[in-house]
């Protein structure tokens, strides 16, 4: 068995990266948009999920991380997802778009709603292995990412901060940046130490969070008939 289909075992850096770029290249299906927690799938499979602030840049990730202009839906309208959407990664990982927290031109019920909905999925979901916490780089940590971050340390749901729309700020802004969001989330128990600077739109960093995230897949794709 070649180390694209088993990553179980040590493994050097080219080793993760090409198997992050493998996994990613595989099909990657759409299964729903959940407007309840008792419609998520369950296949069984590792979940990783995508949470930040509206109009973070979670859909843009989402597409640049697999390769796709239209996986997942983007907007320049905060607000735009807002159902829990589920994708299924080479039948080995499960990908959670979450609905935006904060601003949203939507009405204020229908903000709470989806973000009450987003908050039971990230404190109660046993098969999640990873939460990536989207930060705008241009804003960096605000006082609703911080409220997100004291709750998942409390659920004890392991998370990793990542940068968005790094090509916005110059190498200085960025440095600076980053050099503040590390000390914060140094301070919080459930936050991975390692800290992604992306950018979507110039392809930077995304090589590496697949790598990282294609770590937590499962070592073999399940069956068909373990999808509901």
């Amino acid at each position: 068995m070649s180390a694209l289909e088993d990553p179980i075992g040590e493994q050097n850096d080219g080793d993760a990266l090409e198997f992050g770029r493998w996994l990613f290249a595989q099909d990657c299906q759409f299964l729903l948009g959940a407007a309840h927690l008792d419609q998520v799938p369950d296949t069984g499979l590792p979940e990783i999920a995508f949470a930040g602030r509206s109009n973070v840049g979670k859909s843009s990730l989402i597409n640049a991380l697999t390769g796709r202009k239209a996986l997942a839906k983007t907007s320049n309208t905060p607000g735009r997802t807002q159902e829990l959407n589920f994708f299924m990664l080479g039948s080995r990982l499960m990908i959670a778009d979450l609905p935006g927290y904060g601003f949203a031109q939507a009405p204020k019920a229908k903000v709470a709603r989806w973000t009450g909905l987003a908050d039971a999925y990230l404190k109660g979901r046993p098969l999640l292995r990873r939460a990536c916490l989207l930060i705008d780089a241009r804003h960096g940590i605000k006082e609703v990412d911080r409220a997100v971050m004291k709750q998942l340390d409390a659920a004890a749901v392991s998370y990793q901060a990542v940068l968005t729309k790094c090509d916005k700020l110059g190498a200085a802004e960025l440095e600076a940046c980053l050099k503040r969001v590390a000390q914060e989330v140094a301070t919080h128990t459930a936050a991975h130490p390692r800290i992604f600077a992306t950018s979507a739109r110039d392809n930077v960093e995304i090589a590496e969070l697949r790598a990282a995230l294609a770590a937590l897949a499962a070592p073999h794709p399940i069956p068909s008939d373990r999808i509901e």
